[in-house]
């Protein structure tokens, strides 16, 4: 009988924890991710060979729900962030995930762009319209374009960028229907949407959607990066140092294996990014000889400077390298010393 109360006990407890993983609360929770190797995701035509490896470090996330909501209470590094602290305001799930592949793709530009010309190769580009990041949900584009959509032509008027597109449309009075020709998963359509003001900025007019510019890098040899299940533009400068180490004769990573973070600007320099400490945890995890941390010119609450407290807590030995510009981490990286 003794058993059987146990059993049962067991069914109900496997239950009311299947049920509790459908319940979503209002809120994500993020942990230490992994240090994932470029060289098998990066790929240079005829690029050189490394001894050591760059990584880019993850952080791992997703929604809570009452059981990871309870697990992150008693994880030092699981965090649980409100759901507005994610997303923006009216934005989707879809829209969300849309927009770190969107960054992820900007920031692949801006890697290839530092690499190869810091390599001394030539980059050009070749425009292919707008897309749409997302979409005010009380505004005239609503139910009519989604995110993901490329724009390529407004009234028979084709663009380039967003802002020769945001120029254009600012231009029509509020009330004007526009025809909107786009692309959606391969089928191209038609809207005619109506231009309206923002609802927080009544002299400002539009449709009510956010864009970024499509193009396509142009650049010899050619370049292919395999990052479709990658988000967010913290690989930046991982991918940078990569491109630019399957460029060049010289091997930057001297057979240590180099991890990092921080996002790359097409001038070169290294920006901030969330969640350090989860990636220093990853980094360690992986056995990482190096971290190169975003420096933030060295202010008292600079991502580098949170690395160094997260290693010294989890007694990690890897060492943290500041840099503030793809630059800095190339002088650093060639001034190394070869790992015996």
């Amino acid at each position: 009988m003794r058993n059987k109360t146990i059993i049962r006990s067991l069914i109900i407890l496997t239950i009311v924890a299947a049920v509790l993983t459908f319940i979503k609360l209002p809120y994500y929770i993020t942990q230490p991710g992994m240090a994932t190797e470029l060289a098998p995701i990066v790929e240079v035509e005829n690029g050189y060979d490394e001894r050591g490896s760059f990584s880019l470090t993850t952080v791992r996330f997703g929604r809570a729900n009452p059981l990871t909501y309870l697990w992150a209470q008693f994880n030092e590094f699981y965090y649980i962030h409100p759901l507005e602290e994610i997303r923006g305001e009216d934005e989707s799930d879809e829209e969300y995930l849309n927009r770190q592949l969107h960054m992820m793709e900007t920031s692949q530009e801006s890697a290839i762009t530092v690499a190869y010309k810091k390599a001394g190769k030539e980059v050009d580009y070749k425009f292919h319209g707008v897309y749409v990041l997302n979409v005010l949900k009380d505004m005239p584009a609503a139910g009519k374009l989604e995110a993901g959509d490329r724009i390529y032509k407004v009234n028979d008027q084709e663009f380039e960028t967003s802002d020769e597109f945001i120029e254009y449309v600012s231009g029509i009075k509020v009330g004007k229907d526009v025809l909107i020709s786009f692309e959606r998963n391969g089928d191209e359509k038609e809207t005619a949407v109506k231009l309206a003001p923002f609802p927080e900025d009544p002299n400002k007019s539009g449709i009510g959607i956010s864009l970024l510019t499509d193009r396509e890098i142009i650049v010899e040899p050619e370049i292919t990066l395999n990052t479709e299940k990658i988000g967010g533009p913290s690989a930046g400068l991982m991918m940078t140092l990569e491109i630019y180490n399957q460029l060049t004769k010289e091997d930057l990573t001297k057979g240590y294996k180099i991890a990092g973070t921080g996002t790359i600007a097409t001038n070169g320099e290294v920006g901030p990014i969330g969640g350090i400490s989860q990636k220093i945890v990853a980094a360690d995890n992986a056995g990482v000889d190096i971290f190169l941390a975003p420096n933030e010119k060295d202010i008292p609450t600079s991502n580098y400077n949170e690395a160094v407290k997260t290693a010294e807590k989890i007694n990690a030995t890897m060492k943290i390298v500041p840099v503030d510009t793809f630059e800095e981490a190339v002088v650093y990286l060639t001034d190394l010393d070869e790992k015996r």
